[in-house]
């Protein structure tokens, strides 16, 4: 009897994942989820059967250091594993969304991952004026930020040594350009693995981890939505460092911040457009939230509930 393989998920492609072998690194072969589950992510350490020449069956997933992923009440899609850096990237082109940074930033802290905020285009003076205040407004809630010009990208690189990173951004915000900035020939990779899958893969829905000289950097999909229906509402509040000194000083002790009397939160956020905007997206989270989704088992949690496992018979996104 074939016994079972031990490595990890270097790609994500639809139903189909690149497992590094931990016995040969320089050994990859196509896998795919026994039983069809929607439980894996790039960076898993798994445990595989192999079926054929360079095929295999991934059987069970090792314990996660760290999760990103996003849900709501219907589906859920696992964006990368055992990362232990974010990178945000954004610019001012095309229209930048501050909700979509702070369900990111959310999501990364609940996962216990620190993030960096990475200002991409910068050339482009006039959009980038205009972005910029709202990055260094979550630079003053302690986000560190780097503008980061594409002609010299050595510095970012070398921060990135001895970590595992996830790139993460809207679509057409520059990651593609920035991760072959930071790693030539990240794009032939990819297109290597479409070509394996005999031109199955859609790159734009893969993610893939690409070696540094110490340390990986995984590329994920342009993302236009992150739900965070895993999370508790009554919770959510302990994410938004600007108003954790609030809490209880409004006029209720239920107060949700919306329509109630002398609430504090809304004192605080008055005349002020980035505290206004990060207020609507902790109301707009808070119903999205309630009730939550059932739990299962939450490892990595600060609090009770506070990161749930996913459910693997989801659908994801």
């Amino acid at each position: 009897m074939t016994s079972l393989l031990s490595g990890w998920v270097r790609g994500a492609f639809g139903q189909h994942f690149e497992v590094v072998s931990f016995e040969d690194p320089h050994t990859a072969v196509i896998c795919v989820r026994r039983g069809k589950r929607h439980d894996v992510a790039c960076g898993d350490h798994v445990r595989y059967l192999p079926t054929g020449s360079g095929q295999g069956v991934i059987e069970t997933i090792d314990a996660r250091q760290s999760l990103l992923w996003r849900a709501d009440h219907k589906r859920q899609k696992l964006l990368a594993a055992n990362v232990d850096r974010v990178l945000l990237v954004s610019a001012g082109e095309p229209t930048p969304s501050l909700e979509l940074i702070s369900r990111t930033l959310i999501s990364a802290e609940a996962a216990h991952i620190p993030p960096l905020l990475i200002l991409t285009k910068s050339d482009l003076q006039a959009s980038t004026a205009q972005w910029r205040p709202a990055l260094e407004y979550f630079e003053t809630l302690g986000y560190p930020l780097i503008t980061v010009n594409m002609n010299d990208t050595q510095g970012l690189r070398e921060q990135l040594e001895h970590h595992q990173s996830l790139l993460v951004g809207q679509s057409g915000m520059g990651k593609s350009t920035l991760l072959n900035a930071l790693i030539p020939g990240a794009r032939a990779a990819t297109q290597a693995i479409s070509v394996a899958l005999d031109g199955g893969c859609h790159t734009t829905t893969a993610s893939r981890a690409y070696p540094l000289t110490h340390g990986w950097l995984m590329d994920s999909p342009g993302i236009q939505s992150f739900g965070l229906g895993y999370l508790v509402a009554q919770e959510l509040i302990a994410f938004f460092p600007e108003f954790t000194s609030l809490q209880g000083q409004c006029r209720f002790p239920d107060c949700q911040h919306l329509q109630e009397p002398d609430c504090a939160l809304k004192d605080f956020v008055a005349g002020h457009p980035w505290r206004s905007l990060r207020l609507q997206t902790l109301q707009q989270l808070q119903q999205e939230c309630m009730p939550p989704l059932i739990p299962t088992s939450s490892p990595n949690r600060r609090h009770q509930r506070r990161h749930q496992r996913p459910n693997d018979e989801s659908t994801p996104q």
